[in-house]
């Protein structure tokens, strides 16, 4: 190779060497929009933080725009019918980010990753707030608790009214006559005195086995007592009380009971978790409308979506039950090993400390 020749190359491959910097210095400085296509950003939930209209709007959607400003992002928002179907979009790879009230539980960090969280919510308990009807304040009497103890009662007050008036109908036919039906009904009316310590002393056995019998019944009724008037009592306290409120005051009260939950929420978990019979819908519109039809007893969903429709919705008679499930967290969603996660968190934490995202929610929660 000649002097010139090599003078040439050299010029090459320093105008090369300078430009892999320069494009190298631009890389690390240009905000991300630059360094990537435009992200697909899904978006699920229900208000306040995400609110269909127009539109979309929320919670969710002012911090994610916040935070895509301050990257200098761009994007595009695609519904999702709900959060389950985004978590199986972003698993096929159709989405880059998913924005909402999305629960960072460890089940969904087994498919996708979460920024730093920037809500923290409740998992609560919508019921009806009807007053019971006529029929609702008698029907515990028809129950089977109810019915079982005083079942029970009769059979075992028969039971002794025989058994006296069989020891006592010869030799004390004053008290027990030998005629049947008022002769056992004088011992069942011995026994229902005994039972509820009056003691009117009208009727008393006077033979042996008549006081054996007797003596036995009085020691069964200390036992027995104590069980067969809490179930009365129960009974008669549900019947003259809000019966709706004093159903569901814990989290295992909604054993059995029938709950709705929207498909794939963290609310459908805590159902499953305490026994529910579960009543699965699309939305929380959907499950809300199974309570005003009272084909079911409650819905168990995130406690700032049930309180944002009792908002909006005022002449709805429903309400918050006392019952709190769980505290958890809001993130968003991402690819997992994407690349501006750490961004994100950055950028999450900062708005958290400068108090923008308490400013976005109290815009929205101001009630």
């Amino acid at each position: 190779m000649n002097f010139f020749s090599t003078n040439i190359f050299k010029q090459i491959t320093s105008k090369v060497q300078l430009l892999t910097l320069l494009s190298i210095t631009l890389i690390s400085l240009f905000p991300l929009s630059a360094r990537a296509t435009k992200l697909r950003v899904g978006v699920a939930g229900s208000p306040p933080f995400v609110i269909k209209d127009r539109d979309v709007q929320g919670i969710s959607i002012d911090i994610w725009q916040e935070l895509a400003s301050l990257e200098g992002l761009e994007y595009q928002l695609i519904p999702q019918d709900s959060v389950k179907d985004s978590v199986d979009s972003m698993t096929r790879g159709e989405l880059d980010v998913v924005i909402g009230p999305i629960s960072i539980t460890s089940d969904r960090l087994e498919k996708v990753a979460f920024t730093q969280p920037y809500f923290l919510a409740n998992i609560g308990l919508l019921i009806s707030g009807e007053r019971p009807k006529l029929w609702s304040r008698l029907q515990p009497f028809f129950g089977l608790a109810f019915m079982s103890s005083v079942g029970l009662l009769v059979v075992l007050l028969f039971t002794v009214g025989n058994l006296l008036w069989l020891a006592e109908r010869r030799r004390n036919t004053e008290q027990f006559p030998k005629d049947y039906w008022n002769g056992i009904g004088n011992g069942m009316w011995f026994a229902l005195v005994t039972l509820t310590t009056v003691g009117y002393g009208d009727r008393a056995p006077i033979t042996k086995t008549g006081r054996i019998i007797a003596g036995v019944w009085m020691m069964i009724t200390m036992v027995t007592v104590s069980s067969l008037t809490a179930g009365i009592a129960t009974s008669l306290t549900l019947s003259l009380s809000d019966q709706t409120a004093l159903q569901f005051t814990a989290p295992e009260d909604i054993t059995n009971s029938r709950i709705a939950v929207v498909r794939g929420s963290t609310g459908e978990k805590w159902a499953q978790r305490y026994g529910a019979r579960i009543s699965q819908t699309r939305t929380l519109v959907e499950a809300i409308d199974l309570v005003k039809l009272n084909e079911v007893d409650g819905v168990v969903f995130d406690a700032p979506a049930l309180k944002y429709y009792l908002h909006t919705n005022p002449n709805e008679n429903l309400k918050l039950s006392p019952v709190t499930f769980a505290s958890e967290s809001y993130g968003f969603m991402i690819f997992p090993d994407s690349s501006f996660l750490e961004d994100f968190n950055i950028r999450i934490l900062e708005m958290r400390e400068s108090g923008k995202i308490r400013e976005i929610e109290s815009q929205w929660l101001s009630y």
